[in-house]
């Protein structure tokens, strides 16, 4: 039965001429699938439906090849025959109940890589490019802007023919033509489209009059909005926000929130804390008679009652968190906040539109895969048939292994070495900003904790003897792997040459205890986020602190995760003294020799300790132990031993949940090895 405390969240609210049905609000956000993968994107939104959120929109949808971001998969709605596509999506979407919400964009100055169309933008200015294009667009003209009002009423047009209930303008995130408009930073026309703010409000105004003549009478028209822009020299300020609130106040139908760029709006667990930006909405909702919608990496069902209750919010707004546990809404209304499945702020579904490909998430293992595999995130097939599950290490892959097989209603026995069930997750989460990752294992062990025929055993290192002996029918090795002591890696294949008498750990060094002193090297070739965390606890236990690293940017992978430019500024606040192209030479005592990785200059750095964070070794000495015995497994009635997670191929964590949940997907169950594992969306 529901907590009565969260009766509010489940009130339906008018947004213009429609009903939600209750307060929980997917807002619109960037998946990987977009135009390409329609049929995919469609079962996504879907099951959000299903898990009972009351409003699903879709990422950002171009209205015209004149402002297209190839090689990014967003939505498209530039002819009429996208609106196919758009069909599925609203379909599933309302098969269940939700509304379904379009958020049309003009992101002004692109590449158009595919296109190929000359990029026009506020002014002539270099394009807004991910890769730096030496391309700039020219500045539109009176007959530009009309052509974009045209452009984005027939969009609206056909979003409505495609069964959409509401219809966004969008001015936010620093991508749109509207939000460049807006600023002074970007807009330094002397027409009616600049100077006063009135004039650079006015196309936004235009636009929503356009969208409300168009299809205002029977489909909502929210306006998604940036509300501050600190980090442009004068970008949007508070006093700027709340006239342009007090102008447009009862134009929009609702008004939706976010910040001035993408990597502040979506800022990681690492550097942003659950509602961290209830500083920049609170206020704004006093300003109209609208609903208002923002986010804030929502899990708490309390947290959310508060914003509603204390006048910040209408509806309580997510992205991630809607993808890490599709069913949040339902779980809070069956009152089972603790199955719920939180976000734990890592930004790996980001890193999938960064990458162009479907997104994924390191709690919900099914995201993405809802029709291309057919997974749920809260059911699983029953088991095949009777059988006894060892799974050997309870780190995030075996406890995910462990979860799944016992809800198909295996015999599952999860064993590990350590007193504390996490493997991995219960070390990294003991470095800065890291500590929300720890929900996935607290997850998958509460949840483990509720199966009468999962056993779990802590403290139980595992020999070939004993797993024979166990009675086990199949066997799952999740025993891990260790980062390797010679840093080999990525950059150096052969590993680094270490001399007599140098000190060198690896992160599984300090994670068990090692406390490295004076002047500290961390050599950092995994570009992730083990290297840089280290680095900064290991400057404020007092070290001397050089981090060194062969990419031309600090944790250079994390720019796929929003965060590296928030990673290198904390470093930098630390002290933390930063080399990049450094490319290892040789560890002697007392010193670290590198090169750098342009010119070939040598160089050193006095260096009492050197931590290398490279590539791991998969644990497998028990796999490879059971598998020289396998003439005495038909004896002890034993079927199978699989490697999976970071002991068959180390990774992120992602994918060793996503591991763990593929194994115990398929454990008896027919697998065509020659066969495409998934379906794809493919023109006939």
């Amino acid at each position: 039965m529901r907590d009565p405390r969260h009766n509010i969240l489940f009130e339906p609210l008018a947004i213009g001429p429609k009903v939600a049905r209750n307060r929980f609000y997917q807002v619109p956000h960037c998946n990987g699938m977009g135009h390409r993968e329609p049929t995919a994107l469609a079962g996504m939104r879907a099951m959000k439906a299903e898990g009972g959120w009351a409003v699903i929109c879709t990422e950002e949808v171009e209205i015209h090849p004149s402002s297209e971001v190839s090689p990014a998969i967003e939505g498209r709605i530039w002819e009429d025959k996208d609106i196919f596509a758009h069909e599925r999506v609203v379909e599933g979407i309302h098969r269940h109940g939700a509304l379904a919400g379009i958020e049309l964009v003009y992101n002004g100055p692109r590449t158009n890589l595919a296109s190929r169309l000359p990029p026009m933008g506020v002014n002539s200015m270099p394009v807004n490019s991910e890769w730096l294009e030496p391309q700039q667009s020219r500045a539109m003209d009176r007959e530009d802007f009309r052509a974009i009002r045209r452009w984005h009423r027939n969009a609206a047009l056909r979003a409505r023919k495609a069964g959409y209930d509401l219809i966004y303008v969008y001015a936010g995130h620093g991508l749109t033509l509207t939000q460049q408009l807006l600023s002074r930073a970007t807009n330094d026309r002397t027409d009616e489209y600049g100077g006063s703010l009135e004039n650079r409000v006015r196309f936004l105004r235009e636009l929503l009059e356009d969208t409300r003549d168009a299809v205002g009478h029977d489909c909502a028209v929210p306006l998604r909005i940036a509300v501050e822009e600190s980090q442009l020299p004068l970008g949007l300020e508070r006093a700027e926000m709340e006239d342009i609130v007090g102008m447009l106040a009862e134009l929009p139908d609702l008004w939706d929130f976010c910040m001035g760029s993408w990597s502040r709006d979506s800022r990681t667990a690492r550097f942003s804390a659950e509602g961290f930006q209830e500083p920049f909405v609170r206020g704004l909702k006093k300003l109209t008679t609208k609903p208002v919608v923002g986010v804030g990496r929502f899990t708490s069902p309390d947290a959310m009652v508060e914003q509603i209750r204390s006048g910040v919010l209408d509806f309580i707004g997510a992205a991630r968190p809607s993808i890490a546990d599709p069913f949040l809404p339902k779980k809070i209304e069956e009152g089972r906040s603790e199955d719920l499945r939180e976000c734990i702020g890592c930004n790996i579904c980001v890193a999938g539109d960064m990458q162009s490909v479907p997104l994924r998430c390191t709690q919900n293992p099914t995201m993405g895969e809802e029709w291309r595999r057919g997974w749920h995130p809260e059911k699983i097939a029953p088991k095949a048939r009777e059988a006894r599950v060892l799974v050997i290490g309870a780190g995030p892959a075996g406890l995910e292994a462990a979860h799944q097989l016992g809800k198909r209603g295996y015999e599952v026995a999860l064993t590990d070495a350590r007193d504390t069930l996490g493997g991995r997750v219960v070390r990294e989460t003991t470095l800065p900003g890291l500590r929300t990752w720890q929900r996935v294992a607290d997850y998958r062990l509460g949840q483990i904790g509720k199966l009468a025929n999962v056993e779990t055993y802590p403290a139980s290192f595992m020999t070939a003897d004993d797993v024979l002996a166990f009675g086990a029918t199949h066997v799952a090795v999740a025993t891990g792997a260790r980062f390797r002591a010679n840093g080999r890696g990525r950059n150096h294949p052969q590993g680094i040459p270490v001399g007599e008498g140098a000190s060198v750990f690896t992160p599984d060094d300090i994670f068990e205890g090692a406390a490295p002193s004076g002047d500290v090297v961390v050599y950092d070739d995994d570009h992730y986020a083990i290297g840089s965390a280290l680095a900064e606890k290991l400057a404020a236990a007092g070290c001397r602190v050089t981090l060194v690293t062969p990419a031309p940017l600090v944790s250079h992978w994390t720019h796929n995760t929003l965060e590296q430019g928030f990673i290198e500024a904390r470093l930098v606040e630390s002290g933390v003294a930063i080399v990049t192209r450094g490319v290892a030479a040789g560890i002697r005592k007392g010193t670290f020799a590198g090169s750098d990785g342009v010119t070939g200059r040598p160089f050193e750095i006095a260096a009492d300790h050197v931590v290398l964070v490279a590539s791991r070794e998969p644990q497998l000495e028990l796999f490879r132990s059971l598998k020289a015995r396998e003439a005495e497994w038909a004896d002890a009635g034993l079927e199978s031993v699989t490697t999976i997670g970071d002991a068959h191929a180390p990774g992120m964590i992602v994918h060793a949940t996503y591991a763990g949940h593929r194994y115990a997907r398929e454990l008896d169950m027919p697998v065509d090895a020659d066969a495409v594992p998934f379906l794809r969306d493919q023109p006939r």
